[in-house]
């Protein structure tokens, strides 16, 4: 007998400003027999004190589940249902120690080795950039080194901040010196602004990585792009990792760190379906930052974007 997969809470069935304050209004469940039976499962982190400039990070996983309620259950563009093929819900917040980074990146990695022990993909709700490091030093244990697509507006491979190792700017340098990444699978998309040095940007050239700067990706559509991206990182699993300030601060104004110049949201959803049929372990969507965005929309914003990385997860059948 096939299990019942979980549902969305239906806007006929409870109007959309009601019910679940969950993912999608997908049930909350944390019991581990529970958690046996899920395929994926979307995760908060409430972390914002490894910021540099604009706090409020830590409202992100709550305001993102809040604008999620419009979302419905089938893409009509790729005709991916998810909520027929794969077993999803919402697995609640990880109780970050919010006076003490280092403490918070270890309860991360302990929580995320946990969620993988159940053979669970993780869809991340951030939180600031940080919490991809502790994640992908768990996803190292169980599945090796992995190929990223990251977007952003910053490299973050940053030596030190403020004399800190440890921050949302440093991810991806300490996630290489721990050879957590196959640099040879590695791509950056929407880096952008000014920097320090040439170095802020070649330093991820000379590990292997393709940097692909947002002046690269101005007024045209990214689907090509994304064939040349599938294709390099395709081969073993992969990790997508979507800082919202990789998007023009026009559409995505609610985060720390905004950068004018950025993709535009219709870009986004081109990189995300452009994942489809990799094999993708993990996705995290983080900098959404609720105090900067007046409107909701960046949140809003987010929440779609998880539903697309969703879509474009292994297993998930498309009825077109």
């Amino acid at each position: 007998m096939s299990k019942q997969l979980h549902q969305p809470l239906g806007g006929n069935e409870m109007p959309r400003f009601g019910g679940n304050a969950s993912m999608l209004r997908l049930p909350m469940v944390n019991a581990s027999h529970e958690l046996d039976e899920l395929d994926a499962a979307f995760v908060g982190i409430p972390l914002d004190i490894g910021t540099s400039l604009r706090s409020g990070t830590r409202f992100g996983p709550r305001q993102i589940r809040a604008e999620s309620v419009m979302i419905r259950p089938y893409n009509m563009a790729t005709g991916a249902a998810p909520f027929e093929s794969i077993n999803v819900a919402d697995i609640g917040d990880v109780a970050i120690n919010t006076f003490n980074l280092l403490d918070s990146v270890r309860i991360i990695e302990q929580e995320y080795d946990d969620i993988l022990s159940h053979n669970i993909i993780p869809l991340t709700l951030g939180g600031d950039h940080t919490i991809t490091l502790p994640i992908l030093r768990a996803i190292k244990k169980k599945y090796g080194k992995v190929g990223l697509i990251h977007i952003d507006a910053h490299a973050d491979v940053n030596d030190e901040m403020f004399g800190e190792k440890i921050a949302h700017g440093t991810t991806f340098r300490r996630a290489v010196e721990e050879d957590l990444l196959d640099c040879s699978r590695v791509v950056q998309i929407g880096l952008r602004a000014q920097g320090y040095s040439a170095d802020d940007f070649n330093w991820s050239r000379r590990q292997g990585f393709r940097v692909v700067q947002a002046e690269e990706c101005w007024h045209k559509s990214l689907v090509p792009l994304m064939q040349e991206v599938h294709q390099h990182v395709d081969g073993g699993p992969v990790y997508l990792s979507f800082d919202i300030d990789g998007i023009d601060p026009a559409w995505a104004p609610g985060t720390g760190t905004p950068e004018i110049g950025g993709l535009t949201t219709i870009q986004a959803m081109e990189i995300i379906r452009g994942c489809a049929g990799l094999n993708l372990i993990g996705c995290d969507l983080v900098e959404v930052s609720p105090p900067y965005d007046t409107t909701g929309n960046t949140a809003l914003l987010g929440a779609n974007l998880l539903y697309e990385m969703l879509c474009v997860l292994p297993n998930v059948k498309r009825e077109l």
